[in-house]
């Protein structure tokens, strides 16, 4: 063979050998699964409007990819499973998982740890103006929408109803918000109920059809020693004229939505996107997103938290000041 030929083929596999190392490279950009909700919910919201935020997508080590879930549950299982990086889930479900305290479910989800607090989310209980159902009490033998199976609003509504005594005298519906406020529109709910942000879309839609009344939760919480055995809960009020035809404030709880992550995502994952995001420009994209989240801030960033937090987190937070 020639010497000139030889030099000319080493040149060509060192052309192909530099073209696949570059295509393997290229391929081998790790893929963070952020865990959302139900499409349309908030959470998935949280989840895709990090996911496409410019300089999120521009991070060279790494892309996020949003995924739809059933919600903070869900969310919970797979961020301690690995299947999932992040994820959004009530401070509560992390607070219950990790003390092996979930309802018909001990295990102990220790691999959930707590990045950032999102927002909160208000029980709120959608009635009938002329119901006559003035308390949670008063559902017994009625037709109520709980939320998905698999929710957190589910699982609060089943954790708040057992504990007022009524879980097991409904007729339960599980349903997601939308669906619950068209069967509610249509008689076929007495009532339904909600674990989100307010003004809630799935509220707004049943007042339009129907007079509607909220009822005072946190009354029954209150009496019922709720708060001293669930210290996650925080009270919270619903406005008056959030909806049409509801011209009181409406007493209530609330959660804490949070941003979490498995225990195994590395600390610079975690301290890289929470730089990115909490920043003016990173929270001006999250409120674009949605008005739920004019609650994100630096202040804020470890509200509602009640668990261990990431040590990525950990690092950014003190940087920050909000924790010692």
């Amino acid at each position: 063979m020639r010497p000139r030929f030889i030099t000319l083929l080493t040149i060509v596999l060192a052309v192909l050998m530099v073209t696949f190392t570059f295509s393997a490279d290229s391929y081998a950009k790790k893929r963070i699964v952020f865990g959302g909700g139900p499409a349309g919910g908030t959470f998935q919201v949280v989840a895709n409007g990090i996911q496409v935020y410019g300089p999120v997508k521009a991070i060279k080590d790494f892309t996020v990819k949003a995924q739809s879930s059933a919600g903070s549950v869900e969310n919970l299982r797979k961020v301690n499973s690995g299947k999932s990086q992040f994820g959004v889930v009530y401070s509560g479900h992390v607070y219950l998982g990790r003390n092996g305290l979930m309802k018909n479910d001990t295990k102990k989800y220790e691999d959930v740890l707590a990045v950032a607090y999102l927002y909160g989310a208000p029980a709120q209980l959608v009635v009938r103006k002329d119901s006559g159902i003035k308390g949670t009490k008063d559902l017994a033998g009625k037709k109520v929408g709980v939320g998905n199976a698999g929710s957190g609003a589910f699982a609060n509504c089943e954790l708040f109803f057992t504990h007022m005594g009524i879980w097991e005298k409904i007729k339960r519906n599980a349903m997601g918000y939308n669906d619950a406020a068209a069967a509610f529109g249509n008689n076929q709910l007495d009532a339904f109920w909600l674990f989100t942000a307010f003004p809630s879309g799935a509220v707004i839609m049943a007042a339009q059809t129907n007079d509607i009344a909220l009822v005072n939760l946190e009354a029954d919480a209150e009496a019922s020693g709720f708060y001293k055995k669930y210290p996650y809960f925080s009270k919270l009020t619903v406005p008056a004229k959030t909806y049409k035809g509801v011209d009181y404030d409406s007493p209530s709880f609330q959660d804490s939505a949070l941003w979490v992550a498995n225990a195994k995502v590395t600390d610079e994952v975690v301290y890289k996107l929470l730089s990115i995001i909490y920043t003016p420009e990173g929270l001006k994209h999250m409120l674009e997103q949605k008005k739920t989240f004019k609650e994100m801030s630096i202040k804020t960033g470890a509200n509602g938290i009640v668990t261990p937090l990431h040590p990525g987190a950990i690092k950014f937070w003190k940087e920050k000041g909000v924790i010692k």
